[in-house]
């Protein structure tokens, strides 16, 4: 299988000398579908950051989608996040845009047509039931709603990765189904890497999926 993440010796932390993730040593295949768990504090979002190069590492090396995250460039971050779809907990939603003009933004990024992007943003605003709401803003939205939409913006490009920060946390029993089956549907169709933190794996996922849990700093394989 082709390896598109592999972390030997990785490291990572906010203070000198204080990391919290410690010489893990993990690979991620492309197509996995992959759980990252542990307990609240335990690492998990500050791993997802250093997937996108939003985190310095402290020592150790990272290649993500064949770029060298420990010894990157900035115009390497830029390239592996444009081939990379992101959704947050706040899901960082732009308040002044329309929520088909948030869906467009990544395709507009990666220079896709303006009625491609238009088209592509309606088909999975219908995907996400909310077509009959294309023209509201985020702050119209329900929390579900808003997170569907980042979920819908996060895949619109057809990236290589998807990372995904608790994508259904606090979220209503309708809207967390459709987010897990947007998710699926990406990784077994369109054959997108999907890396999960979440402190809850659903039941009934129907896919296979691999499990990384963090426990004191360390990263374990669950089978």
């Amino acid at each position: 299988m082709t390896q598109i993440i592999k972390a030997s010796h990785l490291c990572l932390g906010y203070k000198k000398n204080e990391d919290i993730i410690r010489d893990a040593n993990f690979c991620i295949n492309k197509k996995d579908f992959v759980f990252i768990s542990g307990a609240s504090g335990s690492g998990k979002s500050t791993l997802l950051r250093s997937l996108y190069g939003d985190l310095k590492i402290s020592s150790g090396e990272l290649e993500v989608n064949h770029i060298p995250i420990h010894h990157a460039t900035k115009g390497q971050i830029a390239a592996l996040r444009r081939h990379t779809g992101i959704v947050f907990q706040d899901y960082k939603l732009i308040e002044e845009w329309d929520i088909e003009h948030n869906i467009m933004l990544p395709m507009l990024i990666n220079g896709y047509n303006k009625n491609l992007c238009k088209s592509q943003a309606k088909e999975l605003l219908s995907h996400i039931n909310l077509l009959h709401k294309n023209n509201k803003y985020p702050l119209e939205l329900s929390g579900g709603e808003q997170q569907r939409v980042a979920i819908a913006r996060a895949i619109s490009h057809k990236p290589d990765i998807i990372l995904a920060d608790e994508p259904t946390g606090n979220l209503d029993d309708y809207s967390s189904e459709l987010i897990w089956s947007l998710l699926k549907s990406a990784n077994k169709h369109l054959g997108i890497t999907i890396i999960v933190v979440t402190h809850r794996i659903p039941e009934h996922l129907n896919i296979f999926y691999r499990k990384l849990n963090i426990q004191e700093g360390e990263v374990y394989e669950f089978s």
